[in-house]
Order: structure tokens, then C-alpha cells, then sequence
């Protein structure tokens, strides 16, 4: 039934909606285009792994998870800080009721909206560890991260040949095949590049690409690689780990210090327990730990990593412990709480969220969502997702932008928060989404999506389109409704990445004959028409869009992509990453 205006849904949480008059409501169900398979070595989609459920606020909503295969999944990673190419993580703003507690029983005020098409899911892409999206928090859209910011003054240089190719740690050489022949006027060039190292033919992950105003850093099974960010040069010599490299932390701290966690051993029983806090800068290895087991059922077989501030958050499937990123030292654990509420996912950032799960299997099931201090643990606010409905992915922490799916009612929805963790509002408008968003395997991924940016008034979401160009789409975050839209310039798809100085980046994405873009795009009044910033080269092209999963980034007029998933393929000159300027 139609429910009253500015009213919640009548019957609870997720209560079915009509659509919106005109046909075709928002979010109205779409066919999703076939996903594509996952490379060799790549986790396989789990049970409800590809079809992400609708927003967690009881009401369809077009908060879906790109690159999500099915029906609803939508991507996450809302405003990514450049660096690590993880999007800042979104915060969650309160809920009802007092700090740390959860809302009075009052209706929830979520609407729902019908399942989305969403772009098919890119097997592994920001899987287990995430990839890199270079999007910031705030004026980045959403949680802010560490970021170097663009300088107007940075003038990258270089001959027409890219230096430095070969297996990542090779020290200096002309390339063998010119990326940059028959580069055209106007065109960038490939600064520099990396072929992959060696790694099993089943693969392995490359979770992690992190910027400073010196180095570009890259992970890459069981090793870390430094490249100067001008000439590609090493800065320091590769470190190798003990075992293969299994998270990072998407953000890096003020000091440009990270942390990897690799496994305890290479049979079968071992454990993503091990720490190692690393200087992006120096190479230089700081502190290094193991993390504990929780209790039953509790293990750390894969774990998260996130840094919010001095704090190093790091989740199990079932509680989380918090450390010192500085030192190591212990801080505080998440655990279970209210007797049936278990901690299954972590966002860190601008702030530190974390999503749990109650009632488990009881006729009061259902997520709740709190913002957490990252000094004491404490909680900040609670907020209670009615039974149905299930927290899927953030696509921004500060401001927190929360996408929900309710499985039984097949609806989405994308919901931003207030900083006292009220619902500010929800996305309302007719229209498929399509960030890019990895596997989420048996447990969540709050922060494994590309493609998306906030600031403080607008959310950037990229459209869905079957063939030729997209467009980016602003979400007032007062009202929900869409404020403006662009059209790509190219027949490609533009995903957003970060914004900056009043203006969205995004990255146009390349075609079999011509490179990609990176533009930006006038957030305030007036025109919104794409401004070319970097055209890269065609000859490149067919380099820039063989990744099968890839982390980029825009950092001081450089633009900077990798693979986040090594084949393992021999046969291939696989490339690691490349570094494009102009």
C-alpha cells in the first residue's frame, strides 16, 4: 500500500514500498548483466556472495554494490583517500536512543527500494584486503585517509620510454616494447612501469598501493615493492615475508607508516595472524605481533585491517582487538555485547565503524551499526537495522553512507547518517548504480568498493550502462535526490574517485583503441561539464585495461594503477603496476 508522505513504511522495517508514480520506481528491478568468472587462483563466489542484499534500513534502496553480480549488490567504498586507492571508510553517524545504546522500538525510517542491476563483479576485486581506490574523505568522498594532496606545481618528467620494466626490483633499463610508441599530441605518457614478480600458477592477491610525496608502495603476494614516484627508480629494496601477504591497511598513518598481515605457515590450518608495521618511505620495519584467536568459532583464518588515527583495528569473524599502530601495543577488544551481538566487520578512516550481528537464528535477528572511539573501545551510538535487512558495504565513513539488502524483500538501500547516528537521508531516485566491488566472501567487506566519492553535501555514484557511456550521478545528502548529473565523455564508463578544491575526479575508463581519462567536475553551481586533466596514452591501452581487478589512484597530477590479483601465469609479461604523467 502507499504509505503516507515523509513516513516510514507501514509493518516494520523493509515493509514493502510501491513504486514511485511514473513507472519503473527507483531501483526497479533490472536484468543484471552475466558476471564475469574470477581469475585463476581467485576466491570463489560463496553462497550470497555475488547477490548482495538490499539496504540494511528495512527499504529498497539504490545503495546497491557495483560490481556486485546480482540482482542488488552495489559497491562500497565511499570516498577513498589517494594512496592506497581505498576510498575513506564511512562513519557511521548515531542511532536513537543514548550514545552506545541502541534506538527506542519506534518505526524505522528506512525505505527500501526494488533490486538494482548492478555491474557485473570483477572476480577478486578488492578481494580479501581490498584494492586501491584513490578517493579521500571529506572533500574525497567520505572517510578521510591519508592523502596527498594534488599540487599544481608537481611537473612529472621523463624520456618517452618508460623505465624500470621487469620483475619489480630491476634497477633501471629502457623498455623493451615503447608503451609510449606513436604517442600522440596531448597525450600522457607511461612514466614508468613494473612487471609482476613470480608468483604459484594458482596466483595470489596484491592487496595494497599506497602514495607518499616520494614513493609509490605496492604489495604483491609475499613481497613489498618501493618506486620513486617521478622516475620509478626503487627506493628501497623489496621486502620479502615469511608467507603470502593476506590484508593491508587500506590507509596509511600520518607518519606514512602501514601494517601487512601475512600467514602463520602455508598448509591449510594457516592463520592471517601475523603483523608487520612498515614505513612507506624507508622500507624500514617497525613493531610486529601476532593476533590472538577470539573465542569459539572466532578465529583469525582471514582478518581486516583498518587504521583510524593512532588506532590499528583488526577483525576476526566474531570481535575485533585494537592496537597502538605506533608501538603494537594491545588497546582494547571488541567483543561480544547485549549477550547475542557479535562484531563481523570494520570500517577505519576519518572514524572507526563497526557492524555486528544480533540474535542470531532468533525471531529478533538483525545487524546493528556503532560508531566506536578508537582510544577506549566505547561506543558512541548504536543504531538497530530492523530483522531483514543486512549492512553490506560503506561507501563512505565521514560521511557515513551505508549500503543495506533485504534478501526476502529483493530491495536495496542507501542510507547517510548524521554524526549522532540518525538517518539523515536515503538515496530516492530511479536510477542502476554501478561501483566496482569485490568479493565479500562468508564475511562482510565494509570498505571493498571503487567507483565512489562524497564530500559534505553529495554523494557521487556512477550509473549503470549495458554499452557505451555512463554517467555520474550527485545525491544531496540533505534530501537524497539526485542535485545533477554528467554524461561520460568517452563511450566508456566514468567512475568516480575522489573530490578536491570543489571539484570531483573520476577516471574514465580505456577502450580497445584509446587510453583512459582522468577529469575532473564542478561540484557547486553552474556547469558540470568534464575538464580533461590526463589523456592517457593508446598505446598503453590494451596494457591499462587487461587487469582483471586493479587499485588506482590520482595523486600530484599522477595517475597511478595496479593490479590488485597476480595470475600466476607465466606466459604473460604481466604488469604489476604503472605510473602515467605528463
Amino acid at each position: 500500500m502507499t504509505q503516507p508522505p515523509n513516513q516510514p513504511p507501514q509493518g516494520g522495517f523493509g515493509a514493502p514500498q510501491d513504486p514511485p508514480p511514473g513507472g519503473g520506481g527507483f531501483g526497479a528491478p533490472q536484468t543484471p548483466p552475466p558476471p564475469q568468472g574470477p581469475p585463476p587462483g581467485a576466491p570463489q563466489p560463496g553462497y550470497g556472495y555475488p547477490q548482495q542484499q538490499p539496504g540494511p534500513y528495512g527499504t529498497p534502496g539504490p545503495y546497491g554494490q557495483p560490481q556486485q553480480p546480482g540482482p542488488y549488490g552495489q559497491p562500497g567504498p565511499y570516498n577513498q583517500q589517494p594512496g592506497y586507492g581505498y576510498p575513506p571508510q564511512p562513519q557511521f553517524p548515531g542511532a536513537p536512543g543514548a550514545p552506545g545504546t541502541p534506538p527506542s522500538g519506534s518505526r524505522n525510517p528506512f525505505k527500501g527500494k526494488p533490486a538494482l542491476a548492478i555491474g557485473a563483479a570483477v572476480a577478486a576485486l578488492l578481494v580479501i584486503g581490498g584494492t586501491v581506490f584513490a578517493v579521500t574523505s571529506g572533500d574525497d568522498g567520505g572517510e578521510k585517509k591519508p592523502v596527498a594532496e594534488q599540487s599544481d606545481d608537481a611537473k612529472p618528467s621523463g624520456s618517452d620510454a618508460p623505465v624500470n620494466p621487469g620483475d619489480g626490483s630491476g634497477d633501471g633499463g629502457e623498455d623493451p616494447d615503447n608503451l609510449n610508441e606513436g604517442r600522440q599530441a596531448g597525450e600522457a605518457k607511461v612514466l614508468w612501469y613494473k612487471e609482476a614478480p613470480d608468483a604459484p600458477g594458482s596466483g595470489a592477491d596484491a592487496p595494497g598501493m599506497w602514495i607518499t610525496d616520494k614513493t609509490a608502495v605496492k604489495a604483491a603476494y609475499k613481497q613489498v615493492f618501493a618506486y620513486n614516484v617521478g622516475d620509478g627508480r626503487p627506493t628501497w629494496d623489496p621486502i620479502t615475508l615469511p608467507q603470502k601477504i593476506c590484508a593491508v591497511t587500506p590507509q596509511k598513518t600520518d607518519a606514512d607508516k602501514v601494517v601487512i598481515a601475512y600467514m602463520s605457515g602455508s598448509s591449510d590450518r594457516a592463520k592471517c595472524n601475523q603483523l608487520q608495521e612498515l614505513d612507506l618511505n624507508t622500507g624500514e620495519k617497525g613493531w610486529k605481533g601476532e593476533v590472538a584467536d577470539g573465542a569459539l568459532f572466532d578465529s583469525t583464518l582471514t582478518v581486516e585491517l583498518s587504521i583510524t588515527g593512532k588506532t590499528l583495528m583488526v577483525g576476526r569473524s566474531q570481535s575485533g582487538t585494537a592496537y597502538d599502530v605506533t608501538t603494537g601495543k594491545k588497546l582494547w577488544d571488541k567483543k561480544r555485547y547485549d549477550e547475542s551481538c557479535f562484531p563481523s566487520a570494520f570500517a577505519g578512516g576519518a572514524k572507526l565503524v563497526v557492524v555486528s550481528s544480533c540474535g542470531a537464528g532468533g525471531t529478533n535477528e538483525h545487524d546493528e551499526i556503532q560508531e566506536l572511539d578508537p582510544t577506549t573501545g566505547k561506543a558512541k551510538w548504536t543504531y538497530q537495522i530492523e530483522k531483514g535487512w543486512r549492512v553490506e558495504r560503506t561507501y563512505s565513513v565521514d560521511p557515513l553512507v551505508v549500503y543495506s539488502t533485504n534478501e526476502d524483500e529483493k530491495t536495496w538501500n542507501i542510507s547517510t547518517f548524521t554524526d549522532t547516528g540518525k538517518i539523515r537521508s536515503q538515496v530516492d531516485t530511479d536510477e542502476s548504480f554501478s561501483p566496482e566491488c569485490g568479493w565479500a566472501i562468508l564475511e562482510r567487506d565494509l570498505q571493498g568498493c571503487l567507483g565512489v566519492a562524497a564530500d559534505t553535501n553529495a554523494l557521487y555514484l556512477p550509473t549503470e550502462a549495458s554499452t557505451g557511456a555512463n554517467e555520474i550521478v550527485a545525491i544531496s545528502l540533505s534530501t537524497g535526490k539526485e542535485t545533477w548529473r554528467v554524461k561520460s565523455p568517452a563511450e566508456e564508463s566514468m567512475l568516480p574517485l575522489r573530490t578536491e578544491g570543489g571539484k570531483l575526479i573520476a577516471y574514465v575508463q580505456p577502450s580497445y583503441d584509446a587510453g583512459g581519462q582522468i577529469v575532473s567536475i564542478p561540484t557547486g553551481g553552474g556547469g558540470h561539464e568534464p575538464t580533461k586533466l590526463l589523456q592517457n596514452p593508446a598505446g598503453a591501452a590494451e596494457v591499462e585495461s587487461g587487469f582483471y581487478s586493479k587499485a588506482f589512484a590520482w595523486v600530484d597530477g599522477r595517475f597511478y594503477l595496479s593490479t590488485t590479483r597476480l595470475t600466476g601465469n607465466d606466459d604473460s609479461k604481466e604488469k604489476l603496476m604503472l605510473a602515467y604523467g605528463k
